[in-house]
């Protein structure tokens, strides 16, 4: 069984402290939600008795009491028989991750900010048509490369020598998308012995593919202005991961680009603790504005570094491509592990990615900037008209807003939303380790005028979620899970 932590009455009356007393009981149960919510206490603590707190806090016992009955009826707190009253989160622990995972189909008129993945840009479809007329010159094969075909892998190394980092073909290992790659690094890198480290928040569906070896998690809190480098020197000390999990360009879901700085020193650290850093990269094509670009690649500043690249994200969902581009020490290593996945993607895919990588990519991506930032806009716009209480920096590239909320209740809000005819991903399916329930992501993948009315429908959502102050939480509508991409 899982070990639960203990928060003992004088270490809560002072993370309390202050709260609102008008009534107490319903001031205290605020305060306590925000506290678990984001994370402040975490997901399984075991609180203090109701005598111990009224004694902390000189309140009355009835106050202590309907304050942690609030909590067990709105989901963020259990009663367990002999053993206290412990933390909880509306839905459960896993509810994130399992969602993060299976897809299901949405009902007509419901507006899906779950998936951050856009629809093909304009010119793909010739892309596809042109890549077929080369079908027949490799039918004559076998199909099978597990690396990735040789005229791909040479035109995937071709963007890295582009970005000033040198590299060969045979460093690079083709995957059925980005999530493959990541779960390939994980199996081949991290046994159960090991630590990885991710951030958090983070991309809910690597924590499970970076795991895929036993690895043991651990994570360091993303800061929303950027990287504590200072919070991440003491976590890598204490911790000595074997894999560290960054994100430096167009952070999902914040959109944050490490600095410049940040990134020589955060690379000076990993080296100095062994510490092999996994660089997801999939996002680093879609800087919007025009003064917006990823900085020095990750890898130039760390030669132990594996890349993850992505076609999924920067070109179109359907096409499942992503890559490695591992230093050579590692790549007879990962190309076993990739074998262990399967034995290839399809051909006609990585055709197509070929032509797109070695000519006609650009105007493609264009088109893809051009869109996003258009929707990126608009629902920026919506959001200010709508919910101005909300606080978000519109970012400079990437797919999604991540949004602070006024109070913790982002996991309300996904339930009451769906209820609206809108999914979301609330802040914590991308906290590993629970919280962030302050914090909501909305991709501006869709649509402008889906967005602007899936806002619309937000707000109204928001506002059924705090007039509810007190009382038990909505049941979730459904038990099927969904994707978060």
């Amino acid at each position: 069984m899982e070990q639960s932590t203990s928060l003992s009455a004088t270490r809560l009356a002072a993370l309390v402290e202050g709260f609102d007393r008008s009534p107490a009981y319903v001031g205290l149960a605020d305060a306590l939600r925000e506290l678990i919510g984001d994370g402040r206490i975490g997901y399984g603590t075991r609180l203090p008795s109701e005598r111990d707190l009224t004694d902390a806090l000189g309140v009355s016992r009835t106050t202590v009491t309907r304050a942690y009955a609030v909590l067990r009826d709105s989901q963020y707190a259990e009663a367990r028989q002999g053993a206290g009253t412990f933390t909880r989160l509306p839905g459960g622990r896993t509810r994130a991750l399992d969602r993060a995972l299976w897809p299901s189909d949405v009902g007509n008129g419901v507006i899906d900010l779950v998936c951050a993945a856009a629809t093909a840009p304009p010119g793909i479809a010739a892309v596809y048509a042109d890549a077929a007329a080369d079908l027949p010159a490799h039918l004559g094969g076998h199909g099978y490369f597990p690396a990735g075909m040789p005229d791909l892998q040479a035109a995937v190394a071709a963007t890295y020598d582009a970005r000033g980092l040198p590299t060969a073909p045979e460093q690079i290992i083709v995957t059925p998308g980005a999530l493959a790659a990541t779960a390939v690094i994980g199996s081949a890198l991290a046994g159960p012995r090991d630590r990885v480290l991710m951030e958090s928040p983070t991309y809910p569906n690597a924590v499970q593919a970076l795991r895929t070896g036993g690895g043991r998690l651990t994570t360091i809190a993303l800061d929303p202005s950027g990287w504590d480098l200072d919070a991440v020197t003491a976590t890598v000390t204490r911790h000595r991961p074997r894999l560290v999990h960054v994100m430096p360009d167009f952070h999902n879901p914040t959109g944050l680009v490490m600095s410049e700085p940040d990134r020589e020193r955060y690379a000076r650290l990993l080296a100095g603790h062994d510490a092999v850093p996994v660089v997801d990269e999939a996002h680093h094509l879609l800087a919007l504005d025009d003064d917006a670009h990823a900085g020095t690649p990750f890898a130039a500043l760390a030669k132990d570094a594996v890349c993850v690249g992505s076609a999924s994200k920067s070109i179109w969902g359907g096409l499942r491509l992503g890559w490695i581009r591992a230093p050579h020490a590692l790549v007879d290593r990962l190309t076993r592990a990739r074998v262990g996945l399967d034995l290839g993607v399809p051909v006609l895919e990585q055709l197509v990615l070929t032509r797109l990588l070695t000519g006609d990519l650009e105007p493609v991506l264009r088109g893809q900037r051009a869109r996003l930032r258009e929707q990126r806009d608009a629902m920026a716009g919506a959001l200010a008209e709508h919910l101005p209480d909300w606080e978000f920096r519109t970012p400079a590239g990437g797919m999604a807003l991540w949004c602070h909320l006024p109070v913790a209740g982002a996991t309300a809000l996904s339930t009451e939303a769906e209820r609206h005819g809108v999914l979301l991903a609330p802040g914590p399916s991308f906290a590993p380790e629970g919280g962030l329930d302050r914090y909501i992501r909305l991709p501006y993948a869709i649509a402008a005028p889906q967005l602007v009315e899936a806002v619309r429908r937000i707000a109204d959502a928001w506002a059924v979620v705090t007039s509810r102050r007190v009382g038990a939480a909505a049941p979730p509508v459904g038990s099927e899970p969904f994707l978060v991409a």
